[in-house]
């Protein structure tokens, strides 16, 4: 069943569609530098940044799968639910369920970035700020439309 979406529920689904596509797209260049054999120069910034040592770490593959695809398939999972199933009841509940997962995943990854690795990726960093901006969009998506009476 389908329900009717306010102007607002809709331009802020929009936003985390834009959100998701940005995701996509930080997501997929890390996924080149993941299988890329030679050294990145824009994010090689002394000892502190470095997305090579990131991305191609031991932390970068879970179960062989690597943590940027990971990314890039919860990106698109969140651009289907603000776009394709925008309309359904259940959509933002799903949507800050499936946000607040992918919040919880890039704040343990960048903790193995700080404290296991010692060094930032400028990649994750910015994936960091898409899914905790995605995910906050989402909590006011949820929050408006729990109540009953949806005047937004």
């Amino acid at each position: 069943m389908l329900a009717k979406v306010s102007e607002w529920t809709k331009r802020l689904m929009s936003l985390v569609a834009i959100l998701a596509v940005c995701g996509i797209v930080v997501s997929s260049v890390s996924l080149q530098h993941h299988y890329a054999t030679s050294k990145t120069a824009y994010c090689d910034i002394g000892e502190t940044f470095n997305c090579d040592i990131v991305n191609r770490s031991e932390y970068s593959r879970i179960f062989g799968i690597p943590v940027a695809l990971i990314g890039m398939l919860g990106y698109a999972a969140l651009a289907g639910l603000a776009t394709v199933y925008r309309e359904r009841p259940e959509t933002p509940t799903m949507l800050f369920g499936a946000a607040s997962a992918g919040l919880a995943f890039a704040l343990y990854l960048t903790y193995i970035e700080g404290h296991v690795l010692g060094v930032w990726c400028i990649l994750c960093l910015s994936s960091l700020a898409l899914i905790a901006a995605a995910t906050i969009l989402a909590a006011v998506i949820w929050w408006m439309n729990r109540r009953p009476s949806r005047d937004y």
